[in-house]
């Protein structure tokens, strides 16, 4: 006998009931997702919506893609999971894959079941190879929720532990809007990038175990870098001994447009790299790649009983074969265009308000402030607020960001159509309008 299906409210108090505190939702009546297929999604109330920002940068190909799904229900059938004990088709596989794809000579992976994962293995593997400790992440970073990965994240409100690990040093963030060098690209010379000299000399031994950093930062509000910043920033860790950790978790598998990886559009290889979220769309899965010599370096006993598991390893061959086949990351390189011009016309008839539009491909931000007209550039969350609720009112998800909470994200699937896009921007549009009050 079926269960009986409960109601949005019903579930709301379930919610609240059974669940920790701090699994926030989003909105002041949080939605109940029942349904989605494609871009959409549909609560249990009957209402769709255009969904922008695809569980957080997650659902590559839409939701409920047939391709996915179909290579998730035949490897159910055959084989559901054994963990990393036994050699499987589809860790190979995916491991085959994940080394043709990926920049520079990064070959050897290792399968985890969460970005979080993915970050605190990669630190450790870093550790191992260079036999330092010391690490550097950026300001306004974010790499999960474990202590680890808390330490690395500089973002106090991500940060729920007072006493942090020992050994990780923070440099400033390439955040042009708000340089902290108090200086303007690219008369800057980027100062943030060269600060690391310093930062080594003085705060660590002189020897680090590498640098950790996003593309473009994800959770810290699609800041995006200049062009320069990693390969000046690369240069100094290495300089001192240390290795580059790419971080992406949200930037990778086309995301960032016309290229597989960020990085890629900064002319930098790393020698470890960390993904997530679209590599299987929605499906758990932590991916940490390395060059031969430093994985190699990693000699002790280690398992993850469900990283690499058979499911998500054939949701992640089926979606990363997808993007290649429909020239996915071209299409984020278009939509992300005509996406990037409606922002910054919509930027153009509401200068006070939004203060910056920043980011690449389908990984893109408008930045709310207090009145940009008059320099004043104090972040203006409750207009974000605002925003954000009569943008769901209208039938549109996007996401959130910032140390402050003023920033709005927009990522959808990279299969997003023209005509979603500029139903979006419309929608967008509108929300402006109400949320901003002119």
């Amino acid at each position: 006998m079926s269960t009986p299906e409960k109601t949005s409210q019903e579930v709301r108090d379930a919610h609240n009931k059974y669940l920790f505190p701090c699994v926030a939702n989003y909105y002041a009546e949080p939605l109940v997702l029942s349904s989605g297929q494609g871009r959409r999604l549909t609560d249990l109330d009957g209402r769709q919506y255009l969904d922008f920002f695809g569980g957080i940068l997650t659902v590559s190909l839409g939701h409920c893609d047939e391709r996915v799904n179909g290579a998730v229900q035949t490897q159910m059938e055959r084989l559901g999971h054994v963990s990393t004990l036994y050699p499987t088709m589809p860790i190979v596989e995916l491991a085959e894959r994940m080394a043709r794809i990926t920049p520079g000579n990064l070959s050897k992976s290792f399968f985890t079941a969460s970005g979080t994962e993915a970050d605190e293995t990669a630190v450790s593997l870093a550790q191992v190879a260079t036999g330092s400790i010391e690490l550097i992440a950026l300001r306004h970073g974010y790499s999960g929720r474990s202590l680890l990965a808390q330490s690395l994240t500089a973002h106090a409100p991500w940060r729920a532990i007072p006493t942090q690990v020992a050994g990780i040093k923070h440099a400033p963030a390439p955040y042009c809007y708000r340089c902290p060098m108090g200086a303007e690209y690219p008369a800057c010379d980027l100062q943030c990038a060269r600060d690391l000299e310093e930062l080594i000399q003085t705060t660590t031994t002189g020897s680090i175990a590498g640098f950790l950093a996003e593309p473009i930062q994800g959770v810290g509000g699609f800041v995006t870098p200049p062009l320069e910043y990693f390969q000046v920033a690369v240069e100094i860790v290495r300089k001192h001994g240390g290795l580059f950790i790419c971080d992406e978790v949200q930037t990778g598998f086309g995301r960032t447009g016309g290229k597989m990886f960020g990085i890629e559009h900064y002319g930098v290889e790393p020698d470890i790299m960390t993904m997530a979220k679209g590599v299987a769309n929605g499906l758990p899965l932590g991916v940490t790649i390395a060059t031969p010599e430093v994985a190699d370096a990693f000699q002790a006993l280690t398992i993850s009983t469900f990283g690499g598991n058979p499911l998500s390893c054939a949701a992640a061959s089926a979606t990363l074969a997808a993007i290649e086949e429909d020239n996915l990351a071209d299409n984020a390189e278009v939509q992300g265009a005509r996406l990037r011009a409606g922002l910054e016309a919509l930027q153009a008839r509401h200068p006070v308000h939004i203060g910056d539009v920043r980011g690449r491909g389908l990984m893109q931000a408008i930045e709310i402030v207090v009145d940009e007209t008059a320099g004043d550039r104090t972040p203006d969350a409750a207009a974000t607020g605002r925003l954000f609720e009569e943008a769901k009112t209208r039938g549109l998800l996007i996401g959130k960001g910032g140390l402050h909470g003023n920033i709005c994200r927009i990522a959808p699937a990279l299969t997003v159509t023209a005509d979603e896009v500029d139903e979006a921007l419309a929608t967008l549009a509108a929300a402006c309008e109400a949320g901003f009050g002119s």
